[in-house]
């Protein structure tokens, strides 16, 4: 079991598979891109794996996300899902993806065994998501979805940030085209973990922003707590449902007394939160031929030193050191 000193349990893996991304999100990283990982700092699929079924097996994980950079671009990554697969008890998957190589993987992936993807759509204008991305691919991701869709790869959720200025008044119309093609939509408010540290508070459009945005035209029902659990998005039934749409306000709405996450790099390091500044290495004990137990005790002891909250509510508020290219948001 990962559990920390305020009694959370840890029963979701974030697996980042590659630190890199063929898109340059203006929230993420700068248009050259970053250094990228040497490729003998990354985990190889055999110890991705490893890793995965030493926290299914031994400390209690029943859910794997796997994340990037863009986790598409990882060679190997159907033979991993269908490698986790295989373990018992066998965890739930999903991926979160920017969609660009899902129209050629969808059917693969599901029948390896992945369960569900989230896909990154941040406007439904081909001008705006050149701006947002600094690449011309809007028609890719768009055919990525529909690709997961009729894979059933469901429910296919759309992750969406919306920026001052660029995207900010689509959140009417995005919530009305997820509904038109069954996605089910999720906000998230702009978090700072680009690489040039260029978040401000004061320049973000918050929860309450979109929601009263979305309010312009439909009627939402909160769910409740209840619904939620320990999921970071909160959910409104759209117009009475069944369609839903879901805020995740990490910044003015924190969830972070109902984490249930924990995070491994590409290069094999345990985050035990997404803006956390230091790690915990398994990558050296990994290829120091150490134990499964060892490794879990190790892991076991990263999680317990978990913080109550992120910090992001304290003005002092450090970014983590690492862009979220190369942690798995």
């Amino acid at each position: 079991m990962l559990i920390d000193t305020y009694g959370r349990v840890a029963t979701d893996l974030r697996v980042s598979l590659t630190d890199r991304c063929n898109l340059r999100c203006t929230y993420c990283m700068p248009e050259e891109g970053l250094q990228w990982l040497a490729k003998p700092d990354l985990l190889t699929d055999d110890e991705i794996v490893r890793l995965i079924g030493i926290a299914v097996t031994r400390l209690g994980i029943t859910e794997v996300r796997f994340t990037g950079g863009e986790p598409l671009l990882r060679p190997g990554i159907v033979g991993i899902v269908e490698r986790v697969a295989a373990l018992e008890p066998r965890p739930q998957m999903s991926l979160t993806t920017n969609g660009i190589g899902l129209r050629r993987t969808a059917a693969a992936l599901k029948a390896a065994g992945l369960d569900r993807v989230n896909v990154s759509l941040d406007t439904l204008r081909p001008d705006a998501f050149k701006a947002l991305t600094r690449r011309d691919r809007h028609q890719d991701v768009i055919a990525g979805l529909e690709a997961a869709r009729d894979a059933g790869l469901t429910p296919v959720k759309v992750n969406c940030v919306l920026m001052p200025g660029l995207n900010d008044d689509e959140a009417p119309d995005l919530l009305a085209w997820a509904v038109e093609h069954d996605y089910e939509l999720r906000f998230i408010e702009q978090m700072p973990l680009d690489a040039q540290h260029g978040w401000k508070r004061e320049g973000m459009v918050t929860a309450g922003d979109i929601l009263a945005s979305l309010r312009t035209r439909f009627a939402l029902t909160e769910e409740g707590a209840a619904e939620r659990g320990s999921a970071p998005a909160e959910r409104w039934l759209v117009d009475g449902g069944p369609h839903r749409v879901g805020v995740i306000a990490s910044v003015t709405r924190p969830f972070c007394a109902a984490c249930d996450r924990t995070r491994l790099t590409a290069d094999g390091q345990i985050r035990n939160c997404l803006f956390a500044t230091e790690e915990t290495d398994l990558r050296t004990a990994l290829r120091s031929d150490a134990p499964d137990e060892e490794i879990a005790r190790i892991w076991r002891l990263a999680m317990w030193g978990k913080k109550a909250g992120s910090g992001l509510d304290d003005p002092s508020f450090l970014q983590p050191t690492r862009p979220m290219s190369a942690i798995g948001g």
